[in-house]
């Protein structure tokens, strides 16, 4: 067991992210989670054999995804087999959580080097598939739960909409915020500021989600998608499939392996809040998390924040007061889309190729996700 007092990112990788139906859709999860590890193995020169292991997020692990997702990626990218993996599932923040439970082990001396990643083919597996007959939704049947939470409607849909009500957002604001997420993105894609964290997937080298024709009058068209909700698809982040990988390494490991990190992770950690509003942790999970690190939002250079739906970033902005020309400067989920399972580990690999771009030195990562949760991780620039 080695000793250590950090833990570093020394690389960052993701596939494009493609749209539903798009051209990664028929792609085997597995072989979408092997494309990004391949790459990131490639990258780094480290030796896959002095791995510990692999953690990977995934949400809906049935069918292509089921039977431990991370071990089939690894192996299916023709790595070594005594390098273990492990799924695991904290709903968006899966593949956040990833890479935290990997900076835990490096931090706590038990490894040196650690995967971290995630992956999610929503096209091949649709959203709340586990949850599909012969499956009822996690919580009708439970005693304890009704006893706690009635028989509230647990929706994410239902939750955007109630955060909107809560903080007084109203939908041309909603529209504004999702029409900035578009333009962002898609002058990320004009620049190339992706360039250096997407590997091409075959034919694929640019996300598919941005809409480069979108108008506030297309936007506001649109139907709301609840009975008398603000709530629309232009609102919401999108059905998407794509992978991310990162490489989490001790200082030990640094050295002994001649590694360059890109970044050391400063803080990490997850708060809950209230499962019906389902998405208003990232408030209190920032303010917790800025507390322990002594940090506040003007020490933040950049700040990725999931654009899950387009209430819940500006409910957070209106509590924390930050500065939005500092947050999802590329454009968010609204625009590149939402692989579920992967998305945690995509905003940190954008987040740690925008602060070397840009030069920035903190960057702070938060997302909702089901069960009224939040990560927050701390990144510094080395």
């Amino acid at each position: 067991m080695s000793e250590t007092s950090e833990a570093y990112i020394v690389e960052a990788v993701r596939t494009p992210v493609g749209k539903r139906g798009g051209a990664l859709s028929s792609v085997h999860p597995a072989d979408l989670g092997a494309h990004a590890l391949s790459a990131l193995m490639e990258r780094t020169g480290v030796d896959p054999g002095a791995v510990e292991d692999v953690v990977f997020g995934c949400i809906d692990t049935v069918g292509p995804q089921s039977t431990d997702i991370a071990r089939t990626a690894w192996l299916t990218a023709g790595l070594p087999e005594h390098v273990p993996g492990v799924t695991i599932d904290r709903q968006c923040g899966s593949s956040q959580q990833a890479v935290h439970f990997a900076a835990q082990a490096v931090l706590s001396g038990t490894a040196g080097l650690v995967v971290a990643g995630g992956v999610q083919n929503m096209s091949m597996v649709p959203i709340a598939a586990a949850m599909s007959p012969p499956y009822a939704d996690p919580f009708s049947g439970s005693e304890g739960w009704r006893a706690r939470y009635g028989a509230e409607e647990i929706s994410q849909f239902r939750a955007a909409d109630l955060i909107a009500a809560k903080w007084g957002i109203d939908r041309a604001e909603m529209e504004r915020y999702a029409l900035a997420s578009h333009q962002r993105a898609a002058h990320a894609i004009e620049c190339g500021a992706f360039g250096a964290e997407i590997v091409p997937y075959r034919e694929v080298s640019q996300d598919e989600g941005p809409r480069h024709d979108t108008t506030l009058e297309k936007m506001a068209a649109l139907r709301p998608l609840r009975e008398g909700g603000l709530i629309t698809a232009a609102l919401s982040s999108q059905i998407s499939d794509g992978a991310a990988a990162l490489l989490i390494a001790s200082d030990d490991a640094v050295r002994r392996h001649g590694l360059r990190p890109r970044a050391r992770i400063t803080h990490l950690s997850a708060r809950g809040d209230d499962p019906v509003l389902m998405l208003t942790a990232p408030i209190a999970a920032t303010a917790h998390a800025l507390k322990t690190a002594g940090l506040t939002l003007d020490d933040i250079d950049l700040v990725e924040i999931n654009e899950a739906f387009a209430s819940v970033v500006l409910a957070w902005q209106r509590e924390t007061g930050a500065d939005l020309a500092r947050v999802n400067v590329c454009g968010g989920a609204i625009a590149l889309g939402h692989p579920l399972g992967a998305t945690g580990a995509r905003l940190l690999t954008t987040l740690v190729h925008a602060l070397h771009r840009l030069g920035g030195r903190y960057g702070l990562l938060t997302m909702c996700e089901g069960g009224g949760q939040a990560n927050v991780t701390i990144i510094e620039r080395v």
